[in-house]
């Protein structure tokens, strides 16, 4: 099996080297490919990944490369983890909204809408030569932000298509160490829009397992919700685990005075921690990915997509939160929308659990993104001034008209010139 990794000098992937030479019975790789346009984090990620697979004694190939086509030549499977303009445009979609009294996100509102506008053009490209030159049922696995957006972009295009986000995985590995319990037994039932769900029950040993979730809650409430960053009396109130990104929902005002009175956006963060990580990964006697990438983000990223390619591989019948068509899965939504959710994954692909109806205000903030997600694609599509605006306008964390007129020339969106528009 060929497996090419898209933004191969991510420093997100040592990581998923580690998970990919680990998991060799279950995904039987015999080339792995890294591909990425940066000569620098290429060579440097690219020489920690060889080091670490000689040091698990890995037997496939490995290729680094800043060819796409010869990237994709052949793959049964292709990983996008990109991101377009790098940290500096991460940071601009973090600051810029300020000005409009919008929260600046990278994933979510005005600056999520920025990325989105930025990246899925550059994926559907991608995509493009993948179903060109890679293997006819080759996969692509969508780790590029903002993940639903991306995904349904590609999957409107035609394209063989999962996304993969790792919030789920992440909320598992903390419901499973407080439970003391080993994460295979334990399985979240998180659903929603990527970056915008709430784990309704937490399932020992399967899908019909006993609900724990009360319990948790009663037990380690306090913990989860310092991890969350969310009131303790909301998780209660709501009886689920709000997608950490929900605070920017449920926060607003609290988050836009924070980002405001000059709190360090995260996008300065990370870019001092991949710093940092680079400067790791020249060392010639690493052959382990450090202890400072799990500040990074992403973490249990490798695990999810390894599980993921191994069950598209194998076809196990394993069920996984994904990014999936909804299919009748959860009413009040299209069929064609793009939800997250457990699916039950296979040779032919993501086939999602039929869901228990959403409460009326979860319901009613999904419709409202999802509306949002579909005119994005739209407008990623067009550049016309006018899509443009109508897709801010329907975001919930933006909404106002006034907003939706001034941001895109704040956020340095692109346009398609309109003779008939006004001045």
């Amino acid at each position: 099996m060929k497996v090419a990794v898209v933004g191969g000098g991510s420093t997100y992937t040592p990581e998923l080297v580690s998970g990919l030479a680990a998991e060799t019975e279950r995904l039987p790789l015999s080339e792995l490919v890294l591909m990425d346009v940066d000569p620098v984090r290429r060579d440097v990620v690219g020489a920690l990944a060889g080091r670490m697979l000689d040091a698990q004694g890995w037997s496939g190939k490995l290729r680094v490369t800043d060819s796409l086509d010869e990237a994709v030549e052949g793959a049964d499977a292709v990983l996008l983890q990109l991101r377009v303009g790098g940290q500096a445009a991460r940071l601009h979609d973090e600051t810029a909204p300020l000005a409009c009294g919008c929260i600046g996100q990278e994933t979510t509102g005005a600056g999520g809408f920025a990325k989105a506008m930025r990246t899925v053009p550059v994926v559907l490209d991608i995509a493009a030569r993948v179903a060109a030159r890679a293997h006819p049922h080759a996969w692509i696995v969508d780790f590029t932000n903002p993940v639903g957006i991306v995904t349904r972009a590609l999957l409107d295009a035609g394209h063989r298509a999962i996304g993969l986000c790792n919030v789920a995985i992440g909320l598992q590995r903390r419901c499973a160490a407080l439970l003391g319990v080993e994460p295979s037994r334990v399985l979240v039932d998180q659903v929603g829009l990527n970056h915008l769900t709430w784990v309704r029950a937490v399932r020992l040993d399967g899908p019909d397992g006993p609900d724990v979730l009360p319990s948790l809650l009663e037990t380690h409430g306090r913990e989860l919700a310092e991890q969350l960053n969310l009131p303790l009396d909301l998780l209660r109130e709501l009886g689920m685990l709000p997608s950490y990104y929900l605070r920017y929902f449920y926060a607003h005002a609290e988050v836009l005075a924070e980002q405001q009175g000059g709190a360090e956006p995260r996008a300065a963060a990370v870019a001092r921690i991949e710093a940092d990580l680079l400067e790791m990964y020249r060392d010639p006697a690493l052959v382990t990915k450090p202890a400072l990438l799990e500040q990074r983000g992403g973490a249990f990223y490798s695990e999810a997509a390894v599980a993921l390619l191994a069950s598209l591989t194998a076809g196990t019948g394993d069920v996984q939160v994904v990014e999936v068509r909804n299919a009748g899965a959860l009413a009040g939504l299209q069929d064609d929308d793009v939800v997250e959710l457990p699916a039950r994954i296979d040779r032919d692909g993501a086939h999602p659990l039929s869901q228990a109806p959403l409460e009326p205000d979860l319901l009613g903030l999904v419709q409202h993104v999802s509306a949002y997600e579909r005119l994005t694609v739209r407008a990623a599509a067009s550049r016309a001034p006018a899509d443009v605006r109508r897709a801010l306008l329907a975001h919930p964390l933006v909404g106002q008209w006034a907003m939706a007129r001034e941001l895109p020339g704040r956020l340095e969106i692109p346009l398609r010139d309109d003779p008939t528009e006004a001045p």
